[in-house]
């Protein structure tokens, strides 16, 4: 029992949120139910009668107790308000406080076999007066057992098997059916009639539960009924065995969906990866990569090209810049486009496909939950996606090598710039027709002009080199910011689409195991 109970107030905390609010407040009222009824005189055995106008429940109440406490007559209904006759020390009246009986009798010590047993007698359930009939429904939910009393007339009334004894097909253990009036029978007719009331009962799932003939006037049967309701009263179970079967069908209805043959699926590894490419093409991956690939070559150029010629370079817009993107950048939104309807479309099919996937073939409403904890999140993606990429080393860091070669290339130019001004002067001194001053030469080249060629052919294939080193750089760097940006992308999938789906999955499997041990 304790299972069971705790099997089904797990499933309850599972399914709220997630399942038919009703259908939570129902089961958590079992819950309740069970938690106060344990409480309350576990002792005592609650058994109703309960029957349709004229079945003659009154009477059997009144033959049950000895005495007339209930009123019988040809007046309908006769049955106003329920109440109870208590067999043993009057110690239910805390639990008839809880059922709101206020009409009791106290029997006292009168018959040890039903000793603990307080027997109601229900008005009507097919009475003209409304409040009769709520009072059947409220009290046929909360008592230990139920007898059905019918009569020959009306033992197959549609309003007693759809309206009560279908939906408590999981109740048979709690529930006994007497046929009364068999005295206005002969022999073939009675016969007929409990062989018709048995098999009605087998085709409604209710064929474990005990029919007795019984007559009221002359009390035939009654013995046999008695020595059943002694049993139950005897072995204290009923309580017990009916809230059993209350938490078992609560189980059932909630759980539903889990008793549908469907099995859920997994999140599979293309699909994720579908999903991965969606969202990096949202993010603009690829784009800041190149990005990242071309400021590079562009600072590279900036810092290791020829220096006279550098100042070209300074002309150009710096690529990571005009996205809004690197440490020359004041942090917020990037420049990126946004992602296009087409991109979106993308992440949305991918996404649907890789729920699609989770979901299997369970039966509703599970697939909607699934879908529902994913897309409620999906329309802060691309925000979410801005602040991957913005969030990101974009590697900016400047190689030692730059300093070195930037160094390198100053000296050369200073190598060309000493020999240009060299032959300038010698180019004045021969224009204004003075002695040409000594001109040292290596290997017939004069000095200045081996200055100005070697420095400046120096430099331009330094700068050449610079480039094709740089290019190399700048290709290592933009992988190295594309797994980044991937993984910070994957990272999101993972929080935002990937973990809710499999909590989900997760609080699925745990719901069902939840209901199996409720309704096991």
């Amino acid at each position: 029992m304790e299972t069971r109970l705790g099997g089904l107030s797990e499933a309850v905390g599972i399914a709220r949120g997630r399942l038919d609010a009703q259908e939570i407040r129902e089961t958590n009222e079992v819950l309740e139910r069970a938690d106060e009824r344990l409480e309350l005189s576990p002792e005592a055995t609650v058994v109703a009668l309960a029957g349709a106008t004229g079945s003659g429940k009154s009477s059997l109440f009144n033959l049950l107790a000895g005495i007339d406490l209930a009123t019988v007559g040809v007046r309908r209904p006769t049955t106003a308000t329920a109440q109870a006759c208590v067999w043993g020390e009057d110690s239910a009246g805390t639990l008839l406080d809880w059922l709101q009986i206020p009409e009791r009798h106290n029997l006292g010590p009168v018959d040890k076999t039903l000793d603990g047993m307080v027997l109601l007698d229900l008005p009507d359930h097919d009475s003209t007066a409304v409040s009769h009939r709520l009072q059947v429904d409220r009290l046929v939910k909360v008592v230990d057992a139920i007898v059905w009393v019918v009569d020959p007339q009306k033992y197959a009334d549609a309003l007693l098997h759809e309206g009560y004894l279908k939906p408590l097909a999981t109740h048979v253990g709690v529930m006994l059916m007497v046929l009364n009036h068999v005295d206005r029978l002969d022999q073939a007719d009675r016969k007929r009639c409990m062989l018709d009331l048995t098999r009605l009962l087998e085709s409604e799932g209710l064929g474990e539960v005990p029919v007795f003939g019984v007559s009221a006037v002359t009390g035939e049967g009654l013995g046999s009924l008695r020595a059943a309701l002694g049993r139950k009263v005897t072995e204290r179970h009923a309580a017990v065995e009916r809230l059993d079967a209350d938490a078992a069908a609560a189980a059932q209805r909630l759980g539903r969906s889990c008793h549908g043959g469907g099995r859920p699926g997994r999140i599979e590894k293309p699909l994720r990866a579908a999903l991965l490419e969606s969202m990096a093409a949202a993010a603009g991956v690829d784009t800041v990569a190149s990005a990242v690939a071309k400021a590079h070559r562009h600072r590279a150029a900036k810092k290791v090209g020829w220096p006279f010629t550098r100042w070209l370079r300074r002309l150009r817009p710096d690529p990571l810049a005009r996205l809004h993107l690197g440490a020359s950048t004041s942090g917020g939104r990037t420049s990126l486009p946004a992602p296009t309807p087409v991109q979106r479309a993308q992440i949305e099919t991918s996404t649907r496909s890789l729920v699609d996937g989770a979901t299997g073939t369970l039966s509703d409403p599970w697939p909607d939950i699934f879908r529902r904890s994913v897309f409620e999140h999906i329309g802060a993606l691309p925000g979410r996606l801005d602040r991957v990429v913005t969030g990101a080393d974009l590697e900016e860091r400047e190689p030692r090598w730059w300093s070195a070669a930037s160094a390198l290339q100053y000296a050369l130019a200073l190598v060309a710039l000493a020999g240009l001004i060299w032959l300038t002067v010698l180019f004045g001194v021969a224009w204004l027709r003075l002695p040409d001053p000594p001109t040292p030469e290596i290997e017939r080249i004069p000095l200045p002009t081996l200055l100005l060629i070697g420095g400046a052919l120096l430099g331009i294939l330094t700068s050449f080199a610079g480039r094709l080193v740089a290019r190399v750089g700048a290709a290592r760097r933009a992988r190295s910011v594309r797994r980044r940006l991937r993984k910070g992308v994957d990272q999101l999938a993972e929080e935002e689409i990937v973990a809710p789906l499999e909590k989900e999955l997760d609080e699925y499997a745990k719901f069902c195991a939840a209901i199996e041990r409720a309704g096991g």
